[in-house]
């Protein structure tokens, strides 16, 4: 059996789509791009299909991953071209290799997020950037099914900062506007409770009055193993990438090898 790691996006309007919606959208393109899917066992046999760490419905996102089971090998590259052809625009699967490592979900570790916060001045949110880094503790509340909770969000910020200058945000697909915006970008541990982009714009809240007029268009730029010393996020995918790479470049000095003497 084969497995195909995939990095896929959501952008503009498809950043609403639940991550119920991306699953059915996703099955029916592995029907059109007549994937041959591995199955599970059962009476209600499903295809093998593993989402890892999904984004938030109406977040959008440039790194959202998934692994599927073959039941007979493809190219990955051509699989990744027939089911981006079978998505509808916005959700493009960007990436594809083979799985030759286990442990996917582990190396998803931290995201890296783009806040944009239309109608704020990037000098309010750069002294609440400010704030908020050198408080010791971030107390935020979210409603859960039992209740509000409340819990330290300043742990889980590996970095937060507000890029210098005004920015404009004029794409068609996410409220287009000419006025000036304030962006954010920030590294957060993935831990428990999970730390949201909303909980963090609620900690600038709370640490220094940060309101902005409409809600922020938030997007996941990245995600993967976070490393330590340099505070970045690494691409899950490169360990896979390299194992295939070590396994050609056998190959290739296998067949270049001079036969053993005294070989027919």
């Amino acid at each position: 059996m084969q497995r195909i790691r995939l990095r896929y996006t959501k952008r503009g309007r498809l950043r609403f789509t639940s991550h119920r919606d991306f699953q059915r959208a996703f099955e029916r393109a592995l029907r059109r791009a007549e994937v041959p899917m591995a199955y599970s066992a059962g009476f209600t046999p499903h295809p093998k299909v593993s989402y890892a760490n999904a984004a938030p419905t109406g977040t959008g996102s440039e790194a959202e991953y998934l692994e599927i089971a073959l039941a007979a090998p493809r190219d990955p590259e051509t699989l990744r071209a027939l089911l981006d052809e079978s998505l509808p625009p916005g959700l493009d699967i960007v990436d594809a290799v083979e799985a030759r490592t286990s442990g996917l979900a582990d190396r998803l570790t931290a995201s890296v997020w783009e806040l944009r916060l239309a109608g704020v001045d990037p000098l309010d949110a750069a002294r609440a950037v400010e704030a908020f880094t050198k408080a010791d503790t971030v107390e935020v509340q979210r409603m859960t099914k039992n209740g509000v909770r409340t819990f330290d969000a300043r742990p889980a910020v590996v970095r937060l900062e507000s890029p210098p200058g005004p920015e404009t945000h004029g794409s068609p697909a996410d409220r287009p506007t000419d006025q000036p915006c304030a962006i954010l970008r920030l590294v957060v541990r993935h831990v428990t409770p999970a730390v949201r982009p909303d909980d963090v714009l609620s900690g600038l809240r709370a640490v220094a009055d940060l309101a902005p007029p409409v809600p922020a268009a938030v997007t996941r730029l990245a995600q993967g193993l976070l490393d330590e010393e340099t505070g970045t996020v690494t691409d899950p995918l490169a360990p896979d990438r390299d194992a295939a790479e070590a396994l050609t470049a056998t190959a290739a000095a296998a067949a270049t090898a001079p036969a053993p003497e005294g070989s027919a």
